[in-house]
């Protein structure tokens, strides 16, 4: 199968390599011109994967030189706020009635959108699916064993599943689009939150308490936005959770770590080479709560230590302090 990853962070990249591996043609596309010329001079992304090199079968092209209309399958690694624009540059060229599998983990700031409802609202008649679950770039880029879940609409999920099952990946599918994308959404939000107990040396039993309590917060919140809640408990809910919490590699749990540690959030933004989703997934859905008068006090606490300056210490104690209830 003829397969084209839209992007070449970590993860798009790490993507394409597995896509390789599987035996598919597979073209990778950055979105910027000057990282076209650096991954086909290296054949390697230093930037984002350095020391993994890249298979012959591996291409890199321009979005405009991308082989967009024979592409079996498409794949969407782009950071959640610049999907949209993405979409509509490449519009015209996008196989009508083709899959479009988005692996983005966030919402789009000033919509509250999904990223498969940004891509229904570019692409009204797509395909669309969602790929999510526990997976670090640089391990699965590597070829070390992981699983995920598929959710979509408009085509065959068993399909599109066995296409990206292989050795070192199980794809497992589901009926629930949104839940499957709000778990991977949200687990960012709550890893920054983890990241915080690790900076400020909260210790295990913490740390434990913390992800048990944003389990039960997805669970809630996301059947409040018509999400099922048995969702939360798979890969792209509590798999992803506990990954993304615990992982030495993860960004937005070193991000809450660096907070922790005394460091300010604007340092960190203009430090970062890569996008934290947490941080803008954080105000999208403290937007979305407010809304629909969702109580999310995990949620609320880091919205307000990223955008009101609260400070971690005192977002431990407002948690630590709410009013006693039973489990």
């Amino acid at each position: 199968m003829n397969v084209v990853v839209i992007g070449a962070g970590a993860w798009g990249t790490a993507f394409a390599l597995h896509l390789c591996r599987r035996g598919h043609a597979t073209t990778l596309v950055p979105r910027r011109a000057e990282q076209v010329e650096a991954l086909r001079r290296d054949r390697e992304n230093r930037a984002y994967l350095p020391g993994i090199s890249f298979p012959d079968g591996l291409h890199i092209r321009s979005e405009a030189d991308a082989p967009l209309a024979q592409a079996g399958l498409v794949l969407l690694a782009c950071p959640s706020q610049a999907l949209r624009e993405t979409l509509v540059r490449l519009a015209p060229a996008l196989p009508p009635g083709k899959p479009l599998i988005s692996l983005t983990k966030g919402l789009e700031r000033e919509t509250h959108l999904r990223p498969s409802q940004v891509i229904r609202a570019v692409l009204p008649s797509a395909a669309v699916g969602v790929l999510a679950g526990p997976t670090n770039a640089a391990e699965f880029a590597r070829g070390l064993p992981g699983a995920m879940v598929l959710a979509g609409v408009g085509f065959d999920l068993g399909s599109v599943q066995a296409e990206v099952s292989g050795g070192s990946l199980r794809v497992y599918t589901s009926g629930d689009l949104a839940g499957v994308e709000f778990g991977g959404c949200l687990k960012n939000i709550y890893a920054i939150a983890a990241g915080c107990c690790d900076g400020l040396k909260l210790g295990d039993n913490a740390k434990a308490a913390l992800v048990t309590r944003a389990v039960a917060e997805m669970v809630r919140l996301g059947s409040a936005l018509g999400a099922q809640p048995e969702t939360f408990y798979g890969l792209s809910g509590f798999g992803d959770l506990i990954a993304t919490c615990t992982g030495a590699w993860s960004r937005n749990r070193g991000f809450g770590e660096h907070l922790g540690q005394g460091r300010t959030v604007a340092a960190l933004l203009a430090e970062s080479r890569s996008v934290v989703e947490g941080y803008r997934t954080a105000e999208s859905f403290h937007g979305l709560c407010l809304e629909r008068g969702i109580d999310a006090p995990i949620l609320a606490e880091v919205y307000r230590m990223l955008y009101e300056a609260k400070p971690p210490a005192a977002v431990l104690a407002a948690l630590m302090n709410r009013g006693l209830r039973s489990e």
